[in-house]
């Protein structure tokens, strides 16, 4: 289950095709379907407690408030969501808050010193952990902070990295909170006439199929999502997931032409 518009987050967002990969996978030789359900509303609560009611084996949150996690973890215990929200819904997550560390530190080890960050959405748990792991670093190596941000979005990216060399026109690195806002901060920096990595280094993260097809291909911190989608699953399969459950998935570096 997932909160967001429905054409622009599971038509065109890589995300979610890459939870459906690992949840199928997890399913394969079960006689268990997968059933997707969309709430385009955050309080539309009545959507959530239908979905509740009538989840066989469990649900997998994505993209849902804390609010709507805990509602449905209420009316059914068989959940697991895919980002940390209330402290007693089941949790299976990525390193968000470390490999955002890493980003910076790799970026600094480079030589970067004017390293932007471009944020996610301040409702979602990844994006919040992501700033914070940015914070850290940029604290620690003395550096200035220096950001903007948007939703998860290709456009949001390019806008805000448009934003951020109007008002730091010395940027020499970026720090972007996902691949697709990356690929979107890339066409922004060229348009300026800099180049990619010479002038500025871009790394995003996920490692999604954006990352692969930026121009240039972009350096990022792989989320293993399917990964995290199919021990999910295998949770829900097992009946083995229990309030306040915790498994934390490490990011790893994947370095490609947006920084050597």
């Amino acid at each position: 289950m997932t909160h967001g518009p429905v054409i622009g987050w599971l038509g065109s967002h890589p995300y979610y095709s890459r939870v459906l990969a690992g949840a199928a996978s997890a399913l394969a030789g079960t006689d268990v379907q997968v059933r997707i359900q969309a709430i385009t509303q955050a309080d539309d609560f009545a959507a959530t407690d239908a979905i509740a009611e009538h989840a066989s084996v469990g649900a997998v949150l994505t993209n849902v408030t804390s609010v709507m996690a805990s509602r449905f973890q209420q009316r059914c215990r068989r959940v697991v969501h895919l980002a940390p929200s209330s402290p007693t819904v089941p949790v299976v997550e990525a390193d968000n808050v470390g490999g955002a560390y890493a980003a910076v530190e790799y970026l600094y080890g480079l030589g970067r010193r004017r390293i932007a960050a471009i944020y996610g959405p301040p409702d979602s748990s990844d994006a919040v952990d992501r700033r914070t792991g940015y914070l850290r670093a940029v604290r620690e190596f003395g550096l200035p902070e220096l950001s903007d941000g948007g939703d998860y979005r290709r456009e949001d990216g390019q806008d805000a990295a448009r934003r951020l060399l109007e008002d730091h026109p010395d940027v020499d690195a970026m720090f972007v909170a996902c691949d697709l806002m990356a690929a979107g901060a890339l066409q922004a920096i060229t348009t300026t006439g800099r180049g990619v990595p010479q002038d500025i280094s871009v790394v995003g993260f996920d490692d999604s199929i954006a990352a692969v097809c930026a121009n240039p291909p972009l350096t990022t911190m792989r989320m293993p999502v399917e990964e995290m989608a199919a021990a999910a699953t295998r949770l829900l399969l097992d009946g083995a997931v229990r309030p306040g459950y915790r498994q934390c998935f490490p990011v790893e570096l994947v370095t490609r032409a947006s920084t050597i």
